[in-house]
């Protein structure tokens, strides 16, 4: 964070493209000021690509007039329907939209637009630090205008909103993911007069469609401390309404002394471990929901306690719904995550026997491509605070990547299908795709994972014709 004067803000701005703009709106007699993000981070000394122009007249016009300035190699798009243009030059893209003011009805998210000034274009700002501008008219040029002391909230590291909350919030109920996310990725605080604001208008979410909610979910998984995000939406309520199975964690539950650990806290431990391995998006969901079948798999067993059997194998069937109610994608990303969430378990429980070929060997088989990122999260799900049992679990998993990376040198995973497959099985029994099929198949997979035969036909076809004997597919001559 650093604080420049008007005179400092106009060398920062003394670029080509600002005293375009400048004499663009000037030859039209008309105000304009760069606004929102890109203002914010000049302060925050961070690089932003996003220009944001707002003009007290007609932001197209400007927009016309720039194109027409720069010439062919610029390229304008109008959108008359909303009243913005965007011209791109270069690698740069600048949006203009003329100043207005706006209102809502209760169930929708849609404005009703009128021109306006620039306080009312600032009015209708989601946050102070988004409302400041900094004129480009060539007599105020480097000029800012902070009616709502967006500076000073954000040196304190404050999120608040430039009009009453629950104004801000009703009008526009994205705002308050909005506000989460700002929070989290510039690890702010939230006004307390705002956070208020969102556990009352909590329901309000509820007509945001869920691509607009994922857009804001994804940001804030993909922050420096996603976990912080993810409080602060369980604290407001928020989070009970868009991702419930996550929210339900939150709760400890003791019978006869015995109590479980908090899974919603220990869910967030997890993810940020593997933030600290810099996980990619996906694999932080797979992190967010490992646990959420620990919800419906919970059970109280006087010999055992607290208990959560399968919760993997639940957990992975409520993936797909998760993500069609939040508009994630439903291809291979959403398989990723299933996947993940269904096995974390399983190098577990290798590593706390012994580990055997056979057990890798599956396990390897069943994760393919995606071994290293589920090891990363089995680890990043070891949190526990005795750091005797942490480092023997570290240990164990460091047998298991052995094994593995052993068994891969050897090349297993090119040999783990058996050479007799389904078409020759049919052939050789004369039967139809069927149960029968499926069988003599898993038997020969199971035959080579368990190391029993080499994945060679002449012993393969040797416990093909003993089990199809057993099964009655074979004529038994007397």
């Amino acid at each position: 964070m650093k604080l420049y004067s008007d005179e400092e803000l106009a060398e920062i701005l003394d670029q080509n493209i600002f005293h375009q703009i400048s004499e663009a709106a000037d030859r039209l007699g008309l105000e304009c000021y760069v606004v929102g993000g890109y203002v914010r981070d000049i302060f925050l000394e961070r690089p932003s690509n996003d220009i944001d122009v707002v003009v007290v007249g007609s932001g197209i016009s400007v927009a016309q007039e720039l194109k027409h300035m720069l010439g062919r190699k610029a390229h304008l798009s109008v959108f008359k329907n909303f009243g913005t243009a965007q011209v791109k030059f270069h690698d740069t893209e600048v949006e203009f939209v003329g100043a207005r003011k706006e209102s809502y009805s209760h169930d929708s998210r849609k404005p009703i637009v009128e021109n306006g000034t620039l306080e009312d274009d600032q009015n209708r700002r989601d946050f102070t630090i988004n409302a400041m501008a900094i004129c480009l008219n060539k007599s105020r040029f480097g000029e800012l205008v902070d009616p709502f002391n967006g500076l000073a909230d954000l040196e304190d590291g404050i999120i608040a909103t430039p009009l009453e909350p629950g104004i801000t919030f009703s009008d526009d109920p994205l705002r308050m993911m909005r506000c989460i996310r700002f929070a989290t990725q510039l690890n702010f605080q939230i006004e307390d007069e705002t956070f208020e604001a969102l556990e009352r208008m909590a329901d309000r979410i509820k007509i945001v469609s869920g691509e607009r909610i994922e857009v804001e979910l994804n940001k804030i998984i993909m922050s420096p401390h996603p976990s912080k995000g993810f409080v602060d939406l369980q604290r407001s309520g928020l989070l009970n309404i868009i991702l419930p199975e996550l929210a339900a964690l939150d709760i400890v539950e003791q019978k006869n002394g015995r109590a479980h650990k908090n899974n919603f806290y220990h869910t967030l431990e997890v993810l940020e471990n593997v933030v600290a391995h810099d996980g990619s998006l996906w694999l932080r969901w797979a992190a967010l929901l490992h646990d959420i079948g620990k919800t419906r798999s919970k059970r109280w067993e006087p010999s055992a306690g607290w208990t959560f059997h399968n919760h993997n194998f639940i957990g992975a069937k409520m993936v797909p719904e998760i993500f069609r109610r939040l508009k994630l994608p439903m291809g291979a990303e959403m398989k990723y995550v299933q996947k993940l969430v269904d096995l974390h378990m399983r190098p577990q429980v290798i590593a706390d026997s012994e580990v055997t070929d056979s057990a890798v060997r599956r396990l390897l088989n069943d994760a393919g491509d995606d071994i290293d990122d589920l090891m990363t999260l089995c680890e990043a799900d070891i949190t526990s605070k005795n750091e005797g049992k942490k480092k023997m679990f570290l240990e164990n998993f460091r047998m298991v990547r052995e094994k593995l990376a052993d068994l891969q040198v050897k090349d297993y995973k090119r040999l783990l299908q058996p050479v007799i497959d389904g078409n020759e099985i049919m052939e050789m029994f004369h039967l139809q795709p069927s149960r029968e099929v499926g069988t003599l198949k898993q038997y020969l997979k199971d035959a080579v994972l368990d190391n029993k035969v080499e994945n060679e036909r002449e012993p393969l076809m040797k416990l093909l014709m003993e089990k199809a004997k057993s099964m009655g597919l074979i004529r038994v001559e007397n």
